[in-house]
């Protein structure tokens, strides 16, 4: 519903709730569980949609309004129902206007515990966002939150970046490991100090701390931290490290369990900016592959394809970039191999002048938006579709049909 929503010690302003909180209520699910959500717009304006970001569900559950269903009007209801198949950290949101219903408030998150035991005797889910009242907040609280833990205790602490910039993470009071990268695990992680933990767009990170005999832990970001320990224990704050965790040699290698160097399709994705027109339009857009648009390619693959790409960046500006469906691994970036655990994202941030080679395999058939998750610019042109071989849909993007993703 529409809300006048105030967090914490932020200002209020004029956005969105579920269940009558911004954010919505955190959803766990055990591996191999069904989820169910039903979503009913009180009074959204424009309607609402709910996508599970970096879940691979099924085409039909991807709740992007124009693509796999219509946007959810005003008193009327959808319900999203899948297999939570792959643990790992998540996030939902609305992808009908998202670039305003996002950061107004309408997002979550989702954990998905795995079948066995875990290591960590805690898990915290963390929520970075900032409001249209510009307040910094951490679970929608400004400032500080605190979970509470006794000494020894190794805690998972997931983070998601929920905002359409890019931001970091660190730890002060003590080691940490880079446990996931985006809801995958990595392979044999090591103990890391004094360097954080890059967050682009979208993107999730878990984090693994121990508190200290005496005192606590606190997992820091730009303007808000979790403070980890024992109730009333102190922990200490530190400057942003200068030094960031590579992901490209983080880790230990290990099998990808297919074979990138024989791919049946090889895809380019360039991305610039040019003048041009833009849903009839004039402006200076987005391009893909010099197209604006709706003249923008559309990636076409068969089922079973193992499919390269090489996603380079002109534009002038950063993008961190979204596949819906399907999680893709780093094979380079910028010409050079990838030499630690398999970097696996859904949410890659790709800097002006930078080039990336992935790969993935086309395992889950429909159709599915490629896009920048720096929300403005999806509604400035920065947007495609990765489309199966025979597959259709009845649904239609533009403001005409009332479905505008972006």
């Amino acid at each position: 519903r529409a809300a006048r929503v105030a967090r914490g010690h932020g200002k209020a302003f004029a956005g969105f709730t579920l269940n009558r909180s911004a954010p919505g209520p955190q959803i766990r699910a055990r591996q191999g569980g069904v989820v169910e959500v039903t979503l009913h717009n009180v009074d959204v304006p424009g309607g609402a949609t709910l996508h599970w970001h970096g879940v691979d569900v099924p085409n039909a559950m991807d709740g992007v309004a124009g693509v796999t269903q219509d946007a959810v009007a005003p008193g009327e209801s959808f319900t999203y129902r899948f297999v939570a198949e792959d643990a790992g950290s998540y996030w939902y949101h609305s992808h009908q206007i998202s670039h305003r219903q996002v950061a107004a408030g309408l997002f979550g998150a989702l954990v998905v515990e795995p079948t066995a035991p875990s290591d960590q005797a805690h898990d915290v889910a963390v929520l970075l966002h900032t409001y249209p009242s510009n307040s910094r907040s951490i679970n929608g609280t400004v400032g500080e939150i605190r979970h509470e833990a006794g000494p020894g205790d190794r805690v998972r602490v997931r983070i998601a970046n929920t905002d359409n910039g890019n931001t970091a993470a660190w730890v002060a009071g003590g080691d940490f490991r880079l446990l996931a990268i985006d809801g995958t695990e990595v392979n044999e992680p090591t103990p890391l100090r004094d360097v954080k933990v890059a967050l682009t767009a979208g993107a999730r990170a878990d984090l693994e701390v121990t508190v200290p005999p005496t005192g606590a832990v606190r997992v820091q970001a730009p303007g808000v931290s979790l403070v980890v320990g024992p109730a009333g224990a102190d922990a200490p704050e530190v400057p942003s490290p200068a030094t960031f965790v590579d992901p490209l040699g983080y880790g230990t290698p290990t099998d990808l369990g297919f074979d990138p160097t024989s791919a049946d399709r090889t895809f380019v994705y360039d991305i610039g900016r040019r003048p041009g027109f833009l849903d009839g339009r004039p402006g200076y857009w987005w391009t893909i592959n010099g197209n604006i648009g709706m003249a923008a390619p559309m990636y076409m693959v068969s089922e079973g394809d193992v499919v390269t790409m090489r996603i380079a960046n002109g534009s002038g500006e950063g993008h961190p970039m979204h596949l819906h469906g399907h999680h893709m691994v780093v094979l380079a970036r910028d010409g050079v191999p990838a030499s630690g655990s398999p970097w696996w994202v859904d949410s890659l941030d790709v800097d002006h002048g930078q080039s990336f080679d992935v790969a993935f395999v086309a395992d889950n058939p429909g159709i599915w938006m490629d896009h920048c998750h720096n929300l403005p610019h999806a509604v400035e042109g920065l947007i495609t579709h990765l489309m199966y071989d025979g597959v259709t849909t009845p649904f239609r993007m533009g403001s005409a049909t009332g479905n505008e993703p972006e």
